[in-house]
């Protein structure tokens, strides 16, 4: 009986496991905002998105009612000059880092408070006012033309049924906490009706090693997934491409943590058994 009470405890942890560790990393990465920021923190330093992130910000200026029409075919060469020379501005991580928080804030946001200019159906709303911001202010400190940057700048990513999912997401996954604690009540009592302690270590240990290899299928055909949608916009598309490759690198340290833990139970849970077979052995052999 106990035996059996040991084992049905170890496959209830890993089960709950399985669900507690992707539920927490995307609490921490995703749904909360400083983890969000530090993730995409790295896709400013990226050239192509870099260019292509400036190119948009420096258009709104340029098309918008920011520049009185005698100045619009003086203010072009500025205004492309600018583009190619923002990230290299002293403010941009400042901007950059703004806008992702405006862009978590948006995305996370009830969309009946969304601004009208918000696609509440999207899955992600960037918004890089701050960058246009920040080439205004360069542009007017530099030069006599006046520019004022919009308030807001938004660039819609996905579709509504990942919004949907995002929803969900923001409910459920800071339940992964309560549902890691519950995991490790399992393995104390699978520990404590065990015979053979040492079974319960490799049953571990093999079953994190089973969680890590399912985790990554799962990260990669999310990955698939995600990669496979359109939203019809190039910046969009270059966002989300970086982005799902940073969630996988990401959640690939954790995969990695996961299975070396699953290692390190697996071997103590074989030295654990040689050793009391030779005890038993010293014993008998008395």
């Amino acid at each position: 009986m106990r035996t059996f009470v040991s084992a049905a405890a170890v496959l209830v942890g890993l089960l709950m496991a399985a669900v507690a560790v992707p539920a927490m990393w995307v609490d921490r990465n995703i749904v909360q905002e400083d983890g969000f920021v530090a993730l995409t923190a790295p896709l400013g330093q990226d050239p192509a998105f870099q260019q292509r992130l400036a190119t948009a910000a420096v258009g709104t200026l340029a098309s918008g009612a920011n520049i009185p029409d005698v100045l619009k075919e003086l203010a072009r060469p500025v205004l492309d000059k600018a583009a190619q020379s923002l990230t290299g501005l002293p403010g941009y991580p400042d901007a950059w880092a703004e806008t992702l928080r405006k862009s978590h804030r948006l995305t996370f946001a009830d969309p009946s408070t969304l601004p009208p200019e918000a696609d509440g159906s999207s899955s992600l709303t960037l918004d890089v006012a701050p960058l246009a911001g920040l080439v205004a202010k360069q542009i007017s400190d530099t030069t006599s033309i006046p520019l004022k940057a919009p308030g807001q700048v938004l660039i819609n990513i996905g579709h509504s049924d990942q919004r949907q999912l995002i929803e969900r997401v923001t409910v459920y996954a800071p339940m992964g906490y309560a549902v890691a604690v519950g995991a490790g009540i399992a393995f104390v009592l699978a520990f404590v009706a065990a015979r053979r302690r040492w079974t319960v270590l490799v049953g571990m240990g093999v079953g994190a090693l089973v969680l890590a290899g399912v985790w990554k299928l799962a990260s990669d055909a999310a990955g698939t997934a995600v990669a496979a949608t359109s939203s019809g916009n190039d910046v969009a598309e270059l966002f989300k491409s970086e982005f799902v490759a940073a969630c996988s690198a990401s959640f690939g340290q954790w995969i990695l943590a996961a299975g070396l833990v699953g290692a390190v139970l697996l071997v103590a849970g074989i030295a654990l058994r040689v050793v009391g077979g030779r005890k038993r052995g010293n014993i008998e052999h008395r």
